[in-house]
């Protein structure tokens, strides 16, 4: 085999492409190598790979499994008493999550329909809205290209999986040995994915199927302890008035709950972020991603059910952090039983390291395809090993940054809100981009897609997210300083957006005065690298003087 050569470039003009507001829209046609229908995407996006240099090794068990990796971390181990707090019963907290999952089902829904429109373009996000928005030219794809970089990190998930090591290990930790820990968790996650897409992947779905056996596990023994076959006494004490303390909860407490239940499903869209690497894609996706999100959502209505069949709700109140182990230690005891719970808590979260990252690498390196980031050969290129070295780079450099950088408590949970609040922004935007161009395609008489939504889906999907961006808003009933900071509450909120208005001016900036001031016009041109990747890059080019 040898030492892989360096990656060489070879650039072709493509003059028609100059940036313009006034601009017809330019259709191509471009069919890709997995077996999928044409992609009629406007020219102004990044190129179709007609050989994805990824490769062709995500089939229906990794779509099910990167889906599901993703949405099952350590949340549904832990956020049930964070919900059943802000529903005020357990008749409530149960009917949230089954709102959750029509919420993410709607959404959903909406990444089906861009898939079949788009089915040789990963990336998911940075495809659609670059897709639904093509003018102003550039605009979306270089705001959202910046919002995705500086927000490409899971400081979150790192410290979560540190903390259960220092568990399973019985060991206390400071704070620099808990961030310690956290970096060498991301470390060791960023090597795994670096060196072999397929066996990467294939981990990836070992590592799933762990944590889907440990949620069956957790939901069959639910079902034991209610049929009244272990030690727990009146095991269903919760239920016989499941909807006492409704009335005293607050708005902003119902809206926390809800806001907590609709991200433990963050990740029913992760399997998008790959479909150039997916044969047949739309035909995989149509049941494999729905079967994933469903088969999710019933494990964590059940493993609810499981939990407050062995505690009561002030225990599970006062847990605050793991209600599994409240469970776990009802039914089994302490000692071995904590260390398992533990253990698997762990693989969990490892697991859901590998699949963000999975995804979100696929995302960044869109958004270096699309021409509208420097380095273009950076992000695009898969050197030597076939991976995208270049975005896991980045979300590792961030993530350390991220973990690092920020003191514990206020900081960090100020953080994690910021690039929430920023993902509902776009989450909202890009619900509404589908009918815009599904308006867009008629009047063009480009082909339907093979998948439609229902219009009911579609604008149930549009009021999930705009309740997402909206809900934050509100104050809670505590004041201002009530909520989880100690600080104004909304304070993410407000500067999400004004990140995304910084990342507007960027634009206007890069894009429009820069030109003007110094005499040129961005052209675009394609990349071509000598390992099949191909991507946009932007050139300066001097107006001609009459």
């Amino acid at each position: 085999m040898g030492i892989p050569s360096p990656v060489r470039e070879y650039t072709e003009s493509v003059p028609q492409y100059e940036s313009s507001d006034n601009d017809s829209l330019q259709y191509t046609t471009e069919v890709g190598g997995n077996t999928s229908n044409a992609t009629y995407q406007e020219a102004s996006g990044a190129p179709v790979e007609v050989n994805s240099p990824l490769g062709y090794s995500v089939g229906w068990v990794t779509v099910i499994f990167l889906n599901l990796s993703k949405m099952i971390g350590t949340g549904v181990f832990s956020t049930p008493s964070a919900v059943v707090k802000g529903a005020g019963s357990v008749g409530l907290t149960l009917i949230y999550w089954v709102i959750g999952y029509l919420m993410a089902s709607s959404c959903l829904s909406v990444y089906m329909e861009f898939a079949s429109a788009f089915p040789s373009r990963s990336g998911s996000e940075v495809v659609y809205l670059e897709q639904s928005y093509p003018r102003p030219k550039y605009f979306f794809p270089t705001v959202f290209a910046m919002q995705t970089v500086l927000f490409s990190f899971s400081s979150s998930n790192a410290v979560v999986l540190a903390q259960y090591l220092f568990k399973l290990a019985d060991s206390d930790f400071t704070p620099w040995k808990l961030k310690g820990v956290a970096v060498a968790c991301y470390t060791v996650a960023v090597l795994v994915l670096a060196f072999h897409t397929r066996w990467s992947l294939r981990l990836a779905n070992a590592i799933g199927l762990v944590k889907l056996l440990t949620l069956i596990f957790i939901a069959i023994t639910g079902l034991v302890v209610l049929a009244g076959h272990t030690s727990v006494k009146d095991p269903k004490a919760n239920f016989r008035n499941a909807f006492e303390g409704t009335s005293a909860a607050t708005a902003y407490g119902a809206t926390n709950a809800l806001t907590k239940v609709w991200f433990s499903f963050a990740g029913y869209e992760n399997a998008f972020n790959v479909v150039n690497e997916v044969r047949n894609p739309v035909k995989t996706l149509k049941w494999s991603a729905p079967l994933s999100l469903g088969l999710t959502a019933v494990l964590y209505v059940l493993a609810n059910i499981a939990y407050f069949s062995a505690a009561s709700k002030e225990e599970i109140l006062e847990s605050k952090v793991v209600a599994a182990g409240v469970f776990f230690e009802k039914v089994f005891g302490t000692g071995s039983a904590a260390s398992a719970l533990n253990f698997l808590i762990c693989m969990s979260a490892f697991g859901n390291l590998l699949a963000v990252l999975i995804g979100q690498s696929r995302m960044l390196r869109e958004c270096g395809r699309q021409g509208v980031l420097p380095f273009t050969s950076f992000w695009t290129s898969t050197r030597p090993f076939g991976t995208p070295l270049g975005p896991y780079f980045v979300k590792w450099s961030f993530t350390v940054l991220m973990i690092l950088a920020p003191p514990a408590g206020d900081a960090f949970n100020f953080v994690v809100d910021l690039g929430v609040y920023a993902t509902s922004i776009f989450g909202l935007v890009l619900t509404i981009g589908l009918v815009v161009t599904r308006i867009r395609r008629a009047r063009l008489n480009l082909p339907a897609p093979d998948y439609k939504a229902w219009h009911i889906t579609v604008a149930f999907a549009i009021l999930s997210n705009l309740y997402m961006v909206v809900m934050p808003w509100y104050p809670p009933s505590t004041g201002a300083n009530g909520g989880d900071v100690s600080f104004w509450y909304a304070t993410h909120c407000a500067v999400a957006v004004g990140i995304v208005g910084l990342c507007g001016v960027y634009y206007y900036v890069w894009i429009k005065l820069l030109p003007r001031i110094q005499g040129f016009k961005w052209e675009q041109t394609v990349l071509k690298l000598d390992n099949g990747a191909l991507a946009h890059r932007l050139v300066r080019v001097p107006k001609k003087t009459a």
